[in-house]
Order: C-alpha cells, then sequence, then structure tokens
C-alpha cells in the first residue's frame, strides 16, 4: 500500500515514548497547529511500561537526542489518525552532513523500534 503523504515544516515539542511526539505545525501563510501529537508510522516503539520499560526508555532518548527542541519535516498520512486520535507521520531531519534522514527508519536501524504494518 502506498501512503499518500503531505509535507509539513514543524518544530518538536515533547517526545512521549520511541514512537510519539509532540509538534507545532507549520501549515504556511503564518498558520499554525501548535501541540499537535504524531505517532510514527510504519514503526513500534517498546512501551514505557511493563517487562520493556528499559528498552522503552532507551528508545525514547535515542528518539529525543535526534529531534526534541529542533525543527523537522513532517510527512503526514492523508486523513489518517489512528485510535488515540494521533496522526500518522513519517519524521525527516538533515543530519550534521546535510543529509536527509527519515527518523522512523533510524530508529529501526540502530534498534530502538521494528517495523509494523498496522
Amino acid at each position: 500500500m502506498e501512503l499518500q503523504l503531505f509535507q509539513y515544516k514543524a518544530f518538536v515539542t515533547a517526545v512521549y515514548d520511541g514512537d510519539t511526539c509532540t509538534v507545532d505545525i507549520d501549515l504556511g501563510l503564518h498558520v499554525w497547529i501548535k501541540n499537535e501529537k504524531i505517532r510514527l508510522c510504519r514503526i513500534n516503539a517498546p512501551e514505557l511500561r511493563g517487562k520493556e520499560r528499559n528498552q522503552g526508555l532507551l528508545s525514547r532518548d535515542f528518539l529525543r537526542s535526534l529531534i526534541l527542541n529542533k525543527e523537522i519535516t513532517l510527512r503526514t498520512v492523508k486523513d489518517a489518525r489512528e485510535k488515540y486520535g494521533r496522526y500518522l507521520g513519517e519524521i525527516w531531519i538533515v543530519d550534521a552532513k546535510g543529509k536527509s534522514l527519515n527518523v522512523n527508519d533510524e530508529l529501526v536501524k540502530n534498534g530502538f523500534a521494528e517495523y509494523k504494518e498496522y
């Protein structure tokens, strides 16, 4: 299934866990959406509760190191909120060398999440 994505500039204000963050989204023309919760699509990170807690904290901290208090490119899945009301999205950053990185894939590549269809 090919995802239809809409692209925005955004600023990350909080990272809850390894696959959920809060962003302020720039819609253009000086219009912003504040405090929007985003669920990273295509991946699943360990939870912060229960047996997965230690891995969940590591995953959250890795994601924080990549995106917290930074400008990102957010690509949201068209009209798709998941069961908790969060928009599904892909997050892109530019690394120190100027290379674009997909944060969702970086979490998997570094062992902090796994790919999941949902």
